[in-house]
């Protein structure tokens, strides 16, 4: 039985009541800035949970969407479309992959990662080949498959029993990756920045590692970057720090800068399974989101982008850093990599986060007590300092 009290039947919620929701309408956006409806500006280090790498409203995306709404929205995926197929050899061509298949949202693609590791061992004649090692402190999704791979009570419990298939190991642990290896591995998938658990980057070492240990053992390696990909590190994907290529990819989030989108990228050799009939999506793909796909890449691969992303993200740093070492009542450890940081906090994360919201800041939680730090990618010098001054308010109060 869960802990919580029993619901009001009489007096249900009209959107069922699966978030603890802040009392916050907002009505508007304008880049770092989010507006409610009584005309309040907050400063957001959220980003819709570093979705909105382009900043709110921005003009150049909102142009691709309504130039496309007066074109054409849906065709069924029975049809080709010239904007879907743009996106798609965009992709290819600035990644590992030779293949790409849409979907609607983050977890979709990473199902869909999973059934091509699956699918490209019982075509090759090894169906026996189906479990795929996870690490602690991933969040890949809330589908049954997803929780399963985390095997987390707080996502797990109530939903049993679980998805077979996943075996999951200790972060960065490369004795545990090799002990857990058995003939039925097919495969490894990790983020090589965790957000949801912690904000916690993989070193190049361990990554390396894994691509030398999926050679040795025939296994397909897999890399989620739904949260921190699409230049939220200072490169296009986060694994381009490490100089290693995955097998298979997901991606979403600031590929759609807020309209859903995600994305399965794929070598040819690892899809090879995925057939006419194997996987599909009604709405994956559609013109509307395969518009603002190709403007926000658009965006994001002129000149000096990420490098102006990855200034940027020193910056952060070294702020949170400064806020680290005056506030060692409030913070206890400063992590992550580019605009993907966290502070782990003495106090609980979620008392930090409601002062910093009273003062018109957004932040957000992740797992080990720490508030995430996730801005849009065009966030400015004096607009991380303007969000730093709000930080060291609620500090300075939090810690006296």
């Amino acid at each position: 039985m869960d802990d919580a009290p029993p619901p009001d039947l009489n007096n249900f919620p009209v959107i069922m009541p699966v978030y603890n929701r802040a009392d916050i309408y907002f009505e508007r956006g304008e880049g770092v800035y989010m507006f409610d409806d009584k005309g309040d500006r907050y400063i957001d280090f959220i980003a819709g949970i570093a979705v909105a790498g382009l900043g709110h409203a921005n003009p150049v995306i909102a142009k691709a969407l309504k130039d496309q709404a007066d074109k054409l929205w849906t065709t069924s995926n029975i049809f080709h479309t010239h904007v879907s197929e743009n996106l798609a050899k965009r992709l290819v061509d600035l990644t590992f992959a030779d293949t790409v298949f849409f979907q609607n949202s983050g977890v979709e693609a990473w199902e869909c990662g999973i059934k091509v590791i699956r699918k490209y061992f019982s075509t090759i004649g090894k169906p026996q080949r189906y479990r795929i090692i996870s690490f602690q402190g991933n969040f890949h999704g809330r589908t049954l498959a997803a929780i399963a791979a985390a095997k987390t009570e707080k996502m797990t419990k109530g939903f049993g029993p679980m998805t077979d298939g996943f075996d999951l190991v200790a972060w960065e642990n490369m004795n545990e990756v090799r002990g857990k290896i058995t003939e039925e591995t097919a495969g490894i998938v990790i983020e090589p920045v965790l957000g949801e658990g912690g904000m916690k980057p993989a070193s190049p070492e361990f990554l390396r590692a894994l691509r030398a240990t999926c050679d040795e053992f025939g296994l397909l390696l897999y890399f989620d970057e739904i949260q921190c990909g699409m230049g939220r590190t200072g490169k296009l994907f986060a694994h381009e720090w490490s100089d290693v290529t995955p097998d298979v990819m997901c991606i979403a989030k600031s590929l759609g800068n807020g309209f859903p989108i995600g994305a399965c990228l794929a070598t040819a050799k690892a899809a090879q399974g995925m057939t006419p009939g194997t996987h599909g999506s009604t709405y994956g793909g559609n013109p509307l989101a395969c518009s603002v796909g190709n403007a926000v890449l658009d965006e994001m691969l002129k000149p000096g982008f990420f490098d102006t992303v990855k200034k940027r993200g020193d910056y952060l740093w070294k702020r949170l850093e400064e806020m680290l070492k005056k506030h060692p009542k409030v913070f206890a450890d400063h992590r992550g990599k580019g605009m993907m940081q966290g502070l782990r906090c003495i106090p609980e994360n979620l008392a930090v986060t409601k002062a910093l919201r009273a003062e018109k800041m957004l932040c957000i939680n992740a797992a080990e007590n720490v508030v995430r730090f996730v801005p849009p990618l065009i966030i400015t010098e004096a607009q991380i300092d303007e969000g730093m001054a709000i930080l060291d308010r609620v500090a300075t109060k939090l810690g006296a």
